[in-house]
């Protein structure tokens, strides 16, 4: 991961260089924000971590004005709590505060970036994927990775790259579903200045922050097939035009696709060019299901379940049995993406010496959360948010004299301290969408109720 620290930071720059780097990032310093801004022009990053006297606020939009897509983490030392809120809202994603502390830099480069994932399977089915890729990563063969959503497509695309002999170099990963087909082309290839308008000053495409490494063209179905014409050539010529540029640019990369979707209809279909589709697949690797590979949940459940006691700070619980059933026989249609955001809910409702089943809490047929129907015929549960309340021993102590909307408005709040006021981690966690999530905060506003803000933690301890 290429990590960008803007700002002085009074002394405390080196610690948290030092603890970055020891966590595999590659990190470069920025002394302010326009020297930031001409770094990531021409080398490109995947997070920032900012000097929060540095107006975050106003940095933000100027990113968003040159197209950067890149999180960023405000930093300060002895800051006042209102500074770290404004930055958190200006668009900052976390707030760190200094001097560093490593668990908690490590915790944040991990949620933010996402690049650290590990690459974690136990199921026969997975290991015959895995050593098939890594009998294709040596190689210089470019690898489509298909699969539903949420699998760990990105997970396989990275383990292919650090088996490979590119591993030292960069691997860079572009969401072609995620960027406005209008803004792809400039992503990918970049553009010279005054090409269109908002193009302020040169800036390398993704295909030029790979040089050496490898390219990952992540759901590239969603690309437009005309953008597709101009990448099957960027792939055999091996150069690229940048938007505006007159003359070829020579890369030297390996690309890696992703596709949720069977590409072979949609080149039936018209929808993605054959030459492009044989070009990418000479390699394929199909990542299974969840419910494939049920050795993999248990193996999963296990690492969600102590990654996410390190970063909410209590208390590591094993997995019972009873539980670990119930999670082997649900169909995950949402893969290990879902069972990640299960085992982030389990680890914060769990109590007494182990995460039972009353702490997993799964969607029904009509998307609400409730407790496994083969366990609980009667749930509680509240119809107009979607979130149903466990009543279950293990933890009816807790329960019992409180009403079903006292439990769980003390469930969102308790979430929405832990995700230090981020409304949408907090939504992501509960199961439920940002919109639901907003109205029950504003109730519980208009009832005088105290609610995190963005940057806050309840207990402001770490600001």
């Amino acid at each position: 991961m290429r990590l960008l620290i803007v700002g002085t930071l009074d002394g405390q720059l080196g610690a948290a260089s030092k603890i970055a780097m020891d966590r595999g990032a590659q990190v470069t310093h920025a002394p302010d924000s326009e020297a930031a801004l001409t770094i990531l022009r021409s080398r490109g990053a995947d997070l920032l971590m900012v000097e929060v006297g540095l107006d975050i606020p106003a940095l933000i939009p100027r990113l968003r004005a040159e197209h950067f897509s890149i999180p960023v983490v405000a930093c300060g030392i002895g800051t006042d709590p209102a500074i770290a809120a404004a930055a958190v809202r200006g668009g900052a994603k976390e707030y760190i505060p200094l001097p560093p502390d490593a668990e908690l830099i490590a915790a944040v480069l991990e949620a933010v970036s996402e690049d650290s994932q590990q690459f974690i399977y136990r199921d026969a089915v997975m290991k015959d994927v895995a050593a098939l890729a890594e009998r294709v990563a040596p190689s210089e063969a470019s690898v489509l990775i298909t699969g539903e959503s949420g699998t760990g497509k990105e997970v396989m695309a990275r383990f292919v790259h650090e088996k490979s002999h590119r591993a030292k170099k960069p691997f860079v990963a572009v969401n072609c579903a995620a960027i406005p087909e209008n803004l792809l082309e400039s992503e990918l290839f970049g553009h010279e200045k005054g090409a269109f308008t908002g193009a302020v000053a040169r800036r390398i495409g993704k295909f030029e922050e790979a040089d050496g490494g490898t390219l990952l063209l992540d759901e590239i179905s969603e690309m437009d097939v005309r953008l597709q014409a101009k990448l099957l050539r960027a792939i055999q010529e091996r150069q690229i035009d940048r938007v505006g540029g007159s003359k070829p640019v020579h890369v030297d990369i390996r690309i890696i696709a992703t596709s949720n979707r069977n590409l072979q209809d949609a080149v039936k279909d018209g929808n993605f060019r054959e030459d492009l589709f044989f070009r990418l697949n000479v390699f394929n690797l199909q990542v299974p299901a969840l419910r494939e590979r049920p050795a993999d949940v248990a193996a999963l459940a296990a690492f969600f379940a102590e990654k996410y006691a390190d970063v909410n700070q209590v208390e590591k619980r094993p997995i019972s049995n009873e539980a670990l059933d119930v999670l082997k026989s649900h169909p995950w249609p949402g893969n290990v993406r879902e069972l990640e955001n299960a085992m982030h809910r389990s680890v914060l409702l769990a109590s007494g010496p182990d995460i039972g089943v009353a702490a997993i809490m799964l969607p029904d047929a009509s998307g609400k959360l409730t407790m496994p129907s083969t366990l609980s015929e009667t749930p509680q549960a509240s119809s107009d948010t979607g979130i149903a309340i466990p009543s279950d021993e293990e933890v009816q102590a807790g329960l019992v004299g409180k009403t079903v909307a006292e439990v769980e408005r003390d469930l969102i709040i308790d979430t929405l301290k832990h995700c230090l006021g981020n409304r949408t981690h907090a939504a992501n966690i509960l199961g439920i969408s940002i919109r639901t999530l907003r109205n029950k905060l504003n109730q519980y506003n208009s009832e005088g109720v105290s609610v995190p803000q963005p940057g806050e933690s309840g207990q402001r301890a770490p600001i």
